[in-house]
């Protein structure tokens, strides 16, 4: 099932786009767009590659448009406002399904987003993981992720270095999945990428 809701956030609505798996769900995954000044939509098709793979997992998959995209309001406010709203969505799904713990996914910026949210999940909420796509390491300050996090990197990345997200995944001590001749946006790759997500979503299944 799909649904279509605006919540209410700091600034204004927030749009969200809500997909069910037909079976009773066995977790929640948020899933986080790539910078919006730059094109990045929750219709991204890493975005919407992640949803899928999450409902196919048995996740109820969560997406939102940052900041001043879509009918969400506000301004890009550089990671901080977004997480902020992407609380308080973890807050409203967490009431409809209050037994679920989260998953967090995020693609390039998305990740920056991600990773903030993991050190400040609201409180009666708990983290199964955290799946980073591309990480934007080299643009943002990432910092620690707290819980279990794992890296998804192509080799042939042209915006982010693998290198860089190597070296980062070695300091935080977090598993690094390299998919090869992959780009930032995973043309032709797509496959492979949610061939390795929906390890990881079955790996920790509730």
């Amino acid at each position: 099932m799909r649904e279509h809701r605006l919540l209410t956030g700091p600034v204004g609505p927030i749009e969200v786009i809500i997909e069910t798996p037909t079976n009773p769900p066995t977790g929640l995954a948020l899933i986080a767009h790539p910078h919006p000044l730059h094109g990045g939509t929750m219709d991204n098709k890493v975005v919407t590659t992640l949803a899928r793979v999450a409902v196919a997992a048995g996740l109820v998959a969560v997406r939102s448009n940052f900041r001043g995209v879509g009918q969400t309001a506000g301004i890009h406010d550089h990671g901080l406002g977004e997480c902020d709203d992407l609380a308080v969505i973890t807050q409203n799904i967490s009431a409809q399904f209050p037994s679920l713990d989260w998953t967090l996914l995020g693609f390039s910026f998305g990740c920056f987003v991600q990773q903030q949210l993991s050190q400040r999940l609201p409180i009666g909420q708990t983290l199964r993981q955290v799946i980073l796509v591309a990480p934007a390491v080299t643009l943002r300050p990432f910092g620690a992720i707290n819980g279990p996090a794992t890296l998804i990197q192509g080799d042939q990345d042209e915006i982010i270095p693998l290198a860089a997200v190597r070296d980062y995944a070695t300091a935080q001590r977090l598993d690094l999945i390299v998919i090869p001749e992959a780009g930032h946006f995973f043309h032709g790759k797509l496959l492979d990428l949610r061939a390795q997500v929906n390890t990881l979503l079955t790996a920790h299944r509730a």
